[in-house]
Formats: structure tokens, C-alpha cells, sequence
């Protein structure tokens, strides 16, 4: 099969909310460089359907427990398009969706283009505007979450919506030691630190700017970055409300809806 026929087949079981068995099972020989050609033309398919734009980027295994599960030594990366963004308080309709959980991150804001190769964590450091409080919602188009490194990788990093808060905050502080509580229905689900994003969030974006060199793309001034989960992700179902609270960056909250909720 051909990148385009994968990147259909994603299409087509993201369209119609029905999952897709791994792409490694019915096609062994994929590589990661492979998944990521897919990743383009899925992307590609989703930006013809949306009209939409590419409005930032996120990571994804980025904490080693994850990496080591999957047998890698870096993480991942996936467009964040215009049409899987939501603000602050929105209600977010599961019914589009197959299997979807929640993980609170810090998304990053670029007030300057940032390019690689050479790019240090300082110079990231330099280039940014500030820090937005984040709730990511990932979603699988592979059947039970059976996901292998290439299909993550194909799939949009697993990606599926971003919740943003609505202020943000100059990093005046030392974003690893950004505490993070997370709650669904008031209930504690996990805490974190900003530390578990690939050990500091700002070199996330430094690994992402300098992976992108090879693929002639700079990280362009009002984009933001997804740098990683700070817990493990959980379920959400319709009805439940989650709310992530962060030292300096402050509160963002998602609603569900959906089956009748």
C-alpha cells in the first residue's frame, strides 16, 4: 500500500468513527520515516476537508514509561490543525470521536520563528511569546489503542482536539516546576509538573524546531507547541467535566457531550 492508501483508510475511520486494525499488521514493512509520509497526506486529506490551516504542532511520548513501552528513544510529533482547537469552558461532542481520553498540558506560544538544526533550549527560550494552560483530548483510528510507533506516528500523533485557556502567561518562572492538578467531575485524576514533558517544555520545542529542519519547516510566530503530557491520559465519557489547574498559568476546563448527555 502507498502512503495516500493509508492516509485514506485513517480518513475514511476517522470520518466514520469506526476503528482501523494497526497499519503495521496489514503492512509489516512500514518504517517510521514511512508513517510520516502518511502523516502528511492524512494531513493534507483533513485540510481539504476543513478549509482549515496548521496552527501549531504537538509531541507525543515524550516521557520515558511510554517511550519504553513502544521501544523508542525520542518522541513524536503531529500538526495541530484549526479545526481540532477549542477555547476555554467549550463543549466538546464525543460522538465525533472513537476511543478518546484526556491529558492537561503546557501548550507554548512562538512570538518569533524558530528553525533549526542548531536550535538550543535558549534560543527556544527566546523565541517565545508565553504559556497557555492545555487540555489535549487524543483519539485512536486504530482499533483498541493497539498502536505501534508508526501508528501513532500516522495516525496525528494520536491527536484528536485541543482545549486552550485563555491567557498567555510570560515565562517569568521555570516551567519543569509548573505544578498541575487535574480533576474530572471534582474527583483528582492526576497530578504533574512541567518536568515530565520531556524533562523541561522548552526544550520540547527545540527538539521539535530542529526535527522539522530536515523537512524545510520553521515554527512560525503565533503557532504553539504541545510539549507532552505532565500524567498518564483517561477516559472520558459524556457528561463528564475536566478541569486542569496549573501554578501561574491558571484553569482550563472541557465539558462532554454526546449519546444523549
Amino acid at each position: 500500500m502507498t502512503p495516500a492508501d493509508h492516509a485514506a483508510a485513517l480518513f475514511a475511520a476517522r470520518r466514520d468513527r469506526t476503528a482501523i486494525p494497526p497499519l503495521i499488521e496489514t503492512d509489516p514493512g512500514l518504517t517510521a520515516e514511512n508513517a510520516y509520509a502518511i502523516q502528511q497526506e492524512y494531513v493534507e486529506l483533513l485540510l481539504a476537508e476543513s478549509g482549515g490551516r496548521i496552527v501549531g504542532y504537538k509531541l507525543g511520548l515524550t516521557s520515558k514509561a511510554m517511550q519504553d513501552l513502544l521501544g523508542v528513544h525520542e518522541p513524536d510529533y503531529g500538526p495541530v490543525l484549526s479545526s481540532m482547537v477549542f477555547d476555554d469552558g467549550v463543549a466538546v461532542d464525543l460522538d465525533a470521536y472513537i476511543q478518546p481520553k484526556v491529558e492537561a498540558e503546557i501548550a507554548l506560544v512562538l512570538d518569533r520563528p524558530l528553525r533549526g538544526p542548531g536550535v538550543t533550549t535558549s534560543d527556544a527560550a527566546e523565541a517565545l511569546a508565553g504559556a497557555v494552560a492545555a487540555i489535549e483530548m487524543v483519539d485512536s483510528r486504530i482499533a483498541d489503542w493497539r498502536i505501534s510507533l508508526v501508528d501513532t506516528i500516522a495516525d496525528l500523533a494520536s491527536s484528536a482536539a485541543t482545549v486552550k485557556g485563555s491567557r498567555v502567561v510570560p515565562i517569568d518562572f521555570d516551567p519543569r516546576l509548573t505544578g498541575m492538578v487535574i480533576t474530572k467531575n471534582g474527583e483528582t485524576m492526576a497530578t504533574g509538573a512541567g518536568a515530565a514533558a520531556l524533562t523541561n517544555p522548552v526544550y520540547a520545542v527545540a527538539w521539535l524546531a530542529n526535527t522539522l529542519a530536515p523537512f524545510d519547516v520553521t515554527l512560525e510566530p503565533g503557532q504553539f507547541i504541545m510539549t507532552g503530557s505532565l500524567h498518564a491520559a483517561f477516559d472520558v465519557v459524556p457528561g463528564d467535566v475536566v478541569t486542569a489547574e496549573f501554578d501561574r498559568l491558571g484553569t482550563v476546563t472541557v465539558r462532554f457531550t454526546g449519546g444523549g448527555a
